[in-house]
């Protein structure tokens, strides 16, 4: 167990809520939770995401691990993502993440009207 300390300071705790902190990162690794996906079926299924986006995230999460890339030759090409094993441990803290969504988001939009109400910027 780590101290509030080394939580703080630990850039392992930092590079997995960094990991969860842009948009698109956990809706693609959702989207891919049901099996591979071709880039097209993904801007589908996720909608309101351009294919300059998609493109960028599936790259980062190739990157970082989590995403592996399927060429298959043939006329045209085809290229899948799929989620790797260590893709798939974010599964359910994304589920968790997403629950908590569901039950407070009336609560926090709540906050939101109020603190937007007292001359707030919208800002901390």
């Amino acid at each position: 167990m780590t101290t509030d300390q080394d939580f703080l300071a630990d850039c392992r705790a930092r590079l997995a809520f960094d990991l969860l902190a842009n948009t698109w990162n956990a809706v693609v690794l959702w989207a891919l939770g049901t099996g591979p996906r071709r880039h097209g079926e993904l801007r589908a299924l996720i909608g309101g995401i351009s294919q300059k986006v998609l493109t960028e995230t599936l790259r980062r999460l190739e990157f970082n691990g989590l995403v592996a890339r399927r060429a298959y030759g043939g006329a045209p090409p085809r290229v899948e993502y799929e989620l790797t094993a260590l893709g798939r441990t974010l599964l359910a803290p994304i589920d968790a993440v997403g629950a908590w969504a569901f039950e407070h988001c009336d609560e926090v939009l709540a906050a939101q009207d109020r603190y937007a109400g007292h001359g707030g910027s919208g800002c901390p």
